[in-house]
């Protein structure tokens, strides 16, 4: 199994902000035959992102701070993402704790408003946001096999 052009095409609308075309794009993903690969398409991304911002020396305090700023952002994203969960995804793509215990299904719902913030605040071009798609499909890949 491999990730596809459809995921690919559905998580860079979401990640433009092409909000009419993510959603027409992901009413087309069936959950049974695309679940798995957009998911590690999703954390793919999440791991690049967390590295391109946290990886030269982001500490609990520095993780903790980013979460109250994205949440401090809109109601809806205080609302949608739960501080506890999202500082333990973090850390946990730095290597510094576990997430077994998170249920799959709040791992990708945070990890996919996570990823539109840390991609957002990038300020990506195109050619940007499509070299790092490049990486997420690449990741998404590897971790599937």
């Amino acid at each position: 199994m491999a990730v596809t052009d459809e995921q690919v095409a559905t998580l860079r609308a979401y990640l433009a902000g092409e909000f009419d075309e993510y959603e027409r794009l992901s009413e087309r993903l069936d959950p049974d035959v695309d679940g798995l690969g957009y998911g590690a398409l999703i954390a793919g991304g999440f791991f690049e992102a967390v590295d391109r911002r946290f990886a030269g020396g982001g500490t609990r305090a520095d993780v903790t701070e980013y979460i109250g700023d994205v949440r401090s952002r809109s109601e809806r994203l205080s609302e949608q993402i739960d501080p506890v969960v999202a500082e333990r995804l973090i850390m946990h793509s730095l290597g510094k704790n576990s997430i077994d215990d998170v249920d799959d299904k709040m791992v990708v719902h945070t990890q996919l408003l996570l990823l539109i913030a840390l991609i957002g605040d990038e300020q990506l071009d195109d050619a940007g946001l499509d070299k790092f798609i490049a990486t997420t499909r690449a990741l998404g890949n590897r971790l599937l096999s």
